[in-house]
């Protein structure tokens, strides 16, 4: 890794730290326990085939563009910062940034899913964020739902020629308030209201979550232009070897 390399990793690490102290920082894994044993299989099951995928399309970049490593390394480290940053709320869980949407943006959001589940591993074990029964449901909603929809909704703005920057904007932070909506959902299957159901559960869920939420999702949006931004200055050639910048674009 060189001067410039570095330098870019550890700025991107620093605006992490520095945003994520704020007082309206909050973090949201669904913690051990919390889960039915049943659940716990369901999602991990499901999780499966997408950390496969995410093997495969981590090993295909790498093979293309060796430089990309260093961009991948950011990306992790990226989240696993942002998202260890948490304060309690209530049901079970709390309120935080991801910082999926940056990797999903850059690399697809297959690779996203195997560095999201190489953190939650880490915060597990380390920090006692999440948990490992529940390590299945919160790679779902963290590293897959939220990447997809952020790939997604990147991807429609600029074939609709929305500004790069602005679409960075809007899928990283439409993104975060995603996986929210998932782990609402995912807590609202294992706990159906005894009133109302499934559909009553996950309201008071949402409603739960969204106050704080939004404000960080806009956060999020933010922070991953400004980081774009200082990759687009100091490490344009490795945004043209994965792609993110075409040739003959400046």
């Amino acid at each position: 890794m060189n001067l410039k390399q570095k330098t870019i990793f550890m700025v991107s690490i620093a605006i992490a730290f520095i945003v994520g102290f704020v007082p309206v920082s909050n973090a949201m894994h669904i913690m051990e326990g919390y889960l039915p044993p049943m659940y716990c299989i369901l999602w991990g099951a499901i999780t499966l085939p997408f950390l496969v995928l995410g093997y495969l399309s981590i090993k295909k970049t790498v093979n293309n563009d060796r430089k990309s490593i260093t961009l991948i390394a950011m990306s992790g480290a990226f989240i696993f910062v942002i998202s260890s940053l948490k304060i309690p709320s209530v049901t079970g869980s709390c309120s935080h940034m991801t910082g999926t949407g940056l990797g999903a943006i850059l690399f697809g959001p297959t690779a996203v899913s195997v560095l999201g589940v190489i953190v939650l591993i880490f915060q597990a074990i380390l920090l006692a964020h999440g948990g490992l029964t529940s390590l299945g449901a919160n790679t779902f909603s963290m590293a897959i739902a939220g990447p997809f929809l952020t790939y997604a909704i990147y991807v429609i703005c600029r074939k609709l020629k929305v500004g790069k920057h602005m679409s960075v904007f809007l899928a990283a932070a439409l993104g975060d308030l995603f996986t929210y909506c998932i782990t609402s959902l995912q807590l609202a299957l294992a706990y159906p209201s005894e009133s109302g159901g499934f559909l009553v559960s996950s309201a008071k869920f949402l409603a739960v979550f969204a106050p704080t939420q939004i404000p960080l999702a806009i956060i999020e949006g933010i922070l991953s232009v400004l980081i774009i931004m200082a990759l687009e200055t100091y490490a344009k050639s490795e945004l043209k070897g994965i792609g993110f910048i075409k040739v003959g674009e400046e």
